[in-house]
């Protein structure tokens, strides 16, 4: 059977023109994380312009929401194809991260370049801790809604010891989803055996090829591999990222100090578009240039893969139940991980007690009020530079 999207010649160029044109805004003037580019797709796909309707938004959302990936460029990839067929769903995709990816270079040049100075040293005292608040006030916001029952808190609070005892941030998330289907289905499987063809896949590092270009050390492909990577295996949002950049590159590979981590989150959070372009602040930190670049790419890669090619099975993940537990305790494990990695980052970022003042403000009126993430970190960029300039 055919998509519907195909039925309505969507390859055409004025729609092509037309997505790159609603997709560029986005992601332009796209500022607050994934609800707020939600909100304004919604706005711009169902009210202005009738692509879809809300109940078809409505579904994509939730298909969207448990791939691993990007949710909000997952759905910019979706609604972009729905309208232009396979030439919009890639054109849409880039169109929404190309401007968020050019902000971040130049960010990134300007950290390297003047991150030492007074000015830069300012922004970043003011803004990193203000990032913490941001963080911790999601944390809470998904732990309100992921921890349901008190058998999923407490594996929560399991995760979290897990973390700051270094386990693998995957094990973690994938092991919790699998505790919680054996427990929520243990008597059903006493009864009548466990289902069978259940498995949990493993994912195989690619080989890097043997001529390498490299850059200030880290060769390309090697930023590739790690960002595609992490491009499959993060579930939840950009924050469970910032766990496994911390997890990776921190802990392991030792391609950034935690200070340098703190940073790239405050570039990811002050930019617009999607929270994940943190890789490429990251990319160029390591590998220069052509490393923001590929890193980018790399990342972004399976969110247009998975969206095109498997994306018709996940509402059907919540019709069974073994599944759905799955689903369950992934999300929980996911929001401990975020609970251990926004506590790291506020040993790197809360060194006073201004910078204390700071991150609980952010928090606080993240909390109470829900204004535009842009506000309260560029609050926090000015106190920092007065701070610094006084």
């Amino acid at each position: 059977m055919s998509d519907p999207s195909d039925r309505q010649e969507p390859g055409g160029p004025g729609r092509l023109a037309e997505v790159a044109a609603v997709f560029l805004k986005l992601g332009t003037l796209g500022f607050g994380g994934p609800a707020a580019h939600v909100a304004m797709m919604r706005q711009e796909v169902v009210q202005r312009r009738a692509w879809v309707d809300e109940q078809e938004f409505v579904d994509a959302l939730g298909v969207t929401a448990v791939i691993p990936g990007p949710g909000s460029t997952q759905m910019a990839v979706y609604l972009a194809r729905r309208r232009a067929g396979w030439p919009g769903l890639v054109v849409g995709g880039v169109c929404f991260i190309l401007p968020a990816m050019l902000i971040v270079l130049g960010l990134a040049w300007a950290y390297v370049e003047y991150g030492t100075t007074t000015i830069g040293r300012g922004l970043l005292y003011g803004i990193t801790p203000v990032v913490v608040g941001l963080v911790a006030d999601a944390v809470l916001g998904l732990a309100r809604t992921a921890l349901r029952t008190v058998r999923l808190a407490v594996l929560a609070v399991l995760v979290l010891v897990g973390w700051f005892a270094n386990a693998p941030v995957l094990l973690l998330l994938l092991g919790t989803g699998a505790v919680e289907v054996a427990i929520a289905h243990a008597s059903r499987w006493r009864n009548h055996g466990a289902p069978a063809g259940v498995a949990l896949l493993g994912t195989a590092r690619m080989a890097a090829s043997a001529r390498e270009v490299r850059v200030h050390g880290v060769s390309l492909g090697e930023v590739f591999l790690e960002f595609l990577k992490l491009g499959v295996v993060v579930f939840g949002s950009g924050y469970v990222l910032f766990a496994y950049l911390q997890h990776d590159l921190v802990d392991h590979l030792h391609w950034l100090t935690p200070q340098q981590l703190v940073d790239a989150v405050a570039a990811g959070q002050v930019t617009p578009g999607p929270v994940f372009t943190t890789a490429t602040f990251v990319g160029y930190l390591v590998a220069g240039f052509w490393g923001g670049v590929v890193a980018t790419i790399a990342i972004f890669l399976p969110s247009f893969l998975l969206v095109a090619a498997f994306g018709w099975i996940i509402p059907h993940l919540r019709r069974w139940t073994w599944s759905a537990s799955m689903l369950d305790g992934i999300t929980a494990a996911a929001v401990a991980v975020m609970a251990g990695v926004t506590w790291d980052l506020a040993d790197v970022a809360v060194v006073d007690a201004l910078t204390a003042v700071l991150a609980v403000g952010a928090f606080v009126v993240m909390w109470r009020w829900k204004p535009n993430y842009l506000w309260v970190v560029l609050a926090g960029a000015a106190v920092g530079v007065v701070h610094a300039l006084v």
